[in-house]
This record gives C-alpha cells, structure tokens and sequence, in this order.
C-alpha cells in the first residue's frame, strides 16, 4: 500500500503588494504525482524554490491542495474529518531543531506528544526510552536539550516524533544547520528506524551525499518532478542533474571527471569503495 500518493497535486499562494493586496498568485506545485510505499526510504531533492519544502508540508497537512489530491495512508488530507489521523500517521520533523523542542529536560521533551495523545502514563515512558534509544539518545534523557550540540538536539526531536508512533516521518531538511559530523548522526539514526521500524521516511534535502542510501529519489524544479528514480540512476545523469542547479556527490564527480579523461567506468558510482574497486579493475 502507499503511504503517500498524491494526483496532479497544484498549490498557489497569493502574491500581494507593498500594501497587502492580492496582485496575482504563484504555483509552488504544479502537478505533481508522487507514489511512496510504507516502509520506504525515499528522498526529494531540488534547489532553493523548487517547491520541495512545500510538498513536505503537504504531507502532514500543514497545507493542503489548491487543486489535485494528497493521500496520506489513504485518507484525503482535504477532508476535515481526517486532519487528526493525517497528522498521527506522518509527523514532521523541520529544519531547526529548537522550533521543535519545548521541554527543559530531554527525557519530558520527548514525552509530550505522547501525552497530548492521551497515551497512559506507564506507555508514555516506555515510548520516551525506547524511541531516545532508536536515536541513541537514551543516556542523555536527564540533560537539559540547551546542553547538548545541533546534532544530539535534531536527534531528540526524531525521537520526539518516533514516540507519537507515527507510520511516516518527513524530515524537511533537518539538516541544514547541522556540521558535517552532526548530519551524519541524524542521517544515521533515520536509516536505522527505516530498517528496525519499518518507518516510512520522506526526507527532503540538498545534500546529494544523504540520499545514496534511499529506495527512491525525486528531484523537483519550479514545482515539478523533474526526475524521478534509484540514487544510481539519478547520479549517472550528472549533466542533466547540472541543468537543475544540482550537486552529485563527490565521488560521484570525481568518477564522471576520470569517465571524461577516458576511463572505462561504470556511470552512477556512489561510494568511494565503489570506486576504489573499479579503478582496481582497469589495472
């Protein structure tokens, strides 16, 4: 079943002038259909603009459609009735990490959406453990999250999500304020409660380096799908990807730079293992 399915999904937003008046509206999304099975691993990609933060936001009805249909778990996020289900089905997990945390202790930050669900207590705490433990956070459940770095912060507030149990996690690019060694943690903790779970994760991102390990990749320009499918596909097409204003990764380039100097390698390599070993090949 998907989990996410959305037909010729269309979102405009009114332009207004220095006054406030409505001069017009823009199409962030223009007819996007996107398919997304549960327990998937799936990434969408795109430069500033191109409408990918604002598709996250339909996932979790935080927006909903101008025109077309978004399918969250199969309930039309355009229904009312169906907010509350939208929302418990796919939590949200944003870029700044203190947008999302409001407890002064880690352990009662993570409980809260838990009791705001009514959850019993004893349930409640044994949500708290297991998800700070899914992000290998567990020893820090007694810190204060002004303690901890940007890393172990965006980590508590995965975890924050994983303990209202929902089937899908979008993360809008969670990383994007994080070091190098800060995005890996989260990125980390992700796959894992893809795998473990059975998680279904959305994660919108630029960094080509995040989505080598997913399912399915969709990369989105001025509100369109522009190209959809495996990392290794999309990475072989690094002069189309180059035409959408888009990064591969390095040792993606590195390969397509040695392809263009007249080695025989194979297009869409991902991994600096992968290269090591296809460069052995050739001696």
């Amino acid at each position: 079943m998907e989990m996410i399915h959305s037909e010729n999904l269309i979102y405009e937003y009114d332009k207004r002038d220095e006054e406030g008046n409505i001069v017009g509206t823009n199409r962030a999304i223009d007819g996007v259909d996107i398919d997304v099975p549960q327990g998937s691993f799936v990434a969408v990609l795109g430069h500033n603009g191109s409408g990918k933060s604002t598709l996250a936001k339909h996932m979790n009805a935080i927006l909903v459609p101008s025109g077309g249909t978004m399918w969250v778990d199969g309930r039309d996020t355009k229904d009312p009735a169906e907010l509350w289900n939208v929302r418990q089905t796919a939590g949200m997990v944003f870029q700044n990490p203190d947008n999302q945390i409001i407890g002064t202790v880690v352990e009662e930050d993570v409980g809260f959406g838990p009791e705001n669900l009514g959850v019993p207590t004893d349930e409640i705490w044994k949500r708290v453990e297991d998800s700070l433990r899914a992000v290998g956070m567990l020893e820090y459940r007694t810190h204060s999250p002004n303690k901890l770095s940007g890393g172990q912060k965006q980590r508590v507030a995965i975890a924050g999500v994983i303990a209202m149990e929902p089937k899908c996690i979008v993360l809008d690019e969670p990383t994007a304020m994080l070091d190098p060694n800060g995005r890996r943690e989260v990125i980390e903790a992700v796959k894992k409660l893809q795998k473990e779970k059975n998680v279904t994760v959305i994660l919108i991102t630029h960094y080509m380096e995040e989505v080598i390990d997913a399912d399915q990749v969709f990369v989105m320009d001025d509100g369109h799908i522009v190209m959809h499918g495996t990392p290794r596909e999309i990475f072989s097409r690094v002069d189309e990807l180059k035409q959408y204003r888009m990064d591969v990764p390095q040792v993606t380039m590195l390969a397509e730079e040695l392809r263009n100097r007249g080695l025989e390698l194979p297009r869409g390599i991902l991994r600096r293992e992968e290269l090591v070993e296809a460069l052995c090949r050739l001696s």
